[in-house]
């Protein structure tokens, strides 16, 4: 009995690595999105396509108005988010803790209620107009985002996907390309000057002759801004800088012309009219995404292709589910913030951010999936999940601990090609 077990779990091990070689082999060029500053709840908690998503419709989400104050009044998530946020939330790490444990210092055995998002608003904005600090906490509807209410109900849609770090921009677009922010915890002015020393993505593509493009339009409207591609040394001294980083216009040309790269990274601007980082209006970010996906749908490519669209983190906007903790980091190196309350924070990289929404679009993947765990249970979808993807696609060494711990997505390429892929998405909201 216990050979037939053996042998049977080695039949079904050859057949499922079969199945997922099997898709894998369909995917030939990968593309990337990354926008801005939305949590899972505050963007899509209000979907209603699959009753299975895990939002805010299933329960009701409250805060306190002070979460300090245990008969504090309570405020409830609404669907009435609007097209341009009138604050921009706190999002750094000592900010993400008070939204999340109710405290600047938690604990390592904190309980995470994800009770001090209104609390967090109130306070960095010195407001006691409760309506005006519930914008953190209310939620759009599938007719405030057309375009991607349409794309998650065509293609997959993770809904337990975290953000690499529980704080700002820069340290997880860090993790995104490199598996670590190299002790960086804000947007410091080493991502500026190209300062971080780490081998990234790009630099281990072009080690294995693997082509790839950062396409930006970050620097035209914030100069401070540089592409991802250019947070590090070793691009900013090789000849992929001036090469391999490209304009937002090049992109569509080559979209249209089949000429990507197998590796597509795309900056949007930031942070006024495409990104959807307040004060960026949602409809424009919308729009931009659905030319995005339009030219991708229209290329010669598109057959071969894997689009992948995230948002960078959660920009101090609410969600109900809180982050997994005890997290294998990137490396040993350590953050200290100075909190609110003016003493000292040291993070250590060990737990991962907020949700943030995401999506596999391609014509081998399921329509209208909604992928909460992975298969195993054993890991989280979170950032670094792209890079151990790309690792399985082309052959890659593991970066750092954080992606050799992250799951793959390999699994949900299908072998099975769908020739129903919508080539136009709706127009954005007017609201």
């Amino acid at each position: 009995m216990t050979l037939f077990l053996v042998l049977f779990a080695l039949v079904v091990g050859t057949i499922a690595r079969s199945q997922t070689a099997g898709g894998l082999s369909n995917i030939k060029n990968v593309v990337v999105l990354v926008q801005e500053n939305l949590s899972f709840d505050h963007f899509f908690g209000g979907l209603t396509y699959d009753a299975d998503i895990d939002g805010v419709l299933k329960r009701p989400f409250c805060n306190p108005a002070n979460v300090s104050q245990l008969r504090s009044d309570k405020i409830c998530a609404q669907n009435t988010a609007q097209n341009i946020a009138s604050e921009d939330p706190n999002h750094s790490i000592a900010g993400g803790n008070m939204q999340i444990f109710g405290t600047y210092h938690p604990l390592i055995e904190s309980q995470s209620w994800m009770d001090g998002f209104i609390t967090e608003q109130r306070a960095s904005y010195e407001t006691d107009d409760l309506t005006r600090a519930a914008e953190v906490i209310n939620y759009f509807t599938p007719d405030h985002i057309p375009v991607f209410n349409a794309i998650a109900e065509n293609y997959v849609l993770f809904d337990r996907w975290f953000a690499a770090v529980p704080g700002p921009t820069n340290p997880n677009r860090a993790y995104l390309t490199s598996g670590t922010s190299y002790g960086h915890g804000m947007n410091d002015d080493a991502f500026n000057r190209s300062g971080l020393p780490q081998t990234s993505i790009f630099e281990q593509l072009s080690d294995k002759g693997i082509t790839w493009a950062n396409y930006e339009n970050s620097t035209k409207s914030n100069p401070s801004f540089l592409p991802d591609a250019l947070f590090y040394q070793w691009t900013a001294k090789s000849n992929t800088a001036r090469s391999n980083i490209r304009p937002i216009e090049q992109f569509y040309k080559d979209a249209e012309a089949g000429t990507l790269p197998a590796f597509t990274w795309i900056n949007p601007e930031c942070c006024n009219y495409m990104s959807m980082h307040p004060p960026s209006p949602i409809n424009m970010g919308e729009n931009f995404v659905k030319g995005i996906y339009e030219a991708i749908r229209g290329s010669p490519q598109w057959n071969d292709t894997l689009f992948i669209l995230t948002f960078d983190e959660h920009g101090g906007f609410a969600d109900h589910v809180p982050p997994p903790s005890d997290i294998p980091p990137g490396d040993s190196l350590t953050y200290t913030e100075t909190a609110p309350d003016g003493s000292p924070y040291v993070f250590h990289f060990d737990r991962l951010g907020i949700r943030v929404p995401t999506m596999l679009i391609s014509p081998w993947v399921s329509k209208g999936l909604v992928q909460n765990k992975p298969a195993d249970g054993l890991a989280e979808f979170t950032h670094t999940s792209i890079l151990k993807f790309l690792s399985e696609l082309w052959g890659l060494e593991s970066l750092t601990p954080r992606v050799e711990w992250s799951p793959s997505f390999g699994d949900l390429i299908t072998s099975e090609f769908r020739d129903d892929t919508p080539e136009k998405l709706p127009a954005p909201a007017d609201f």
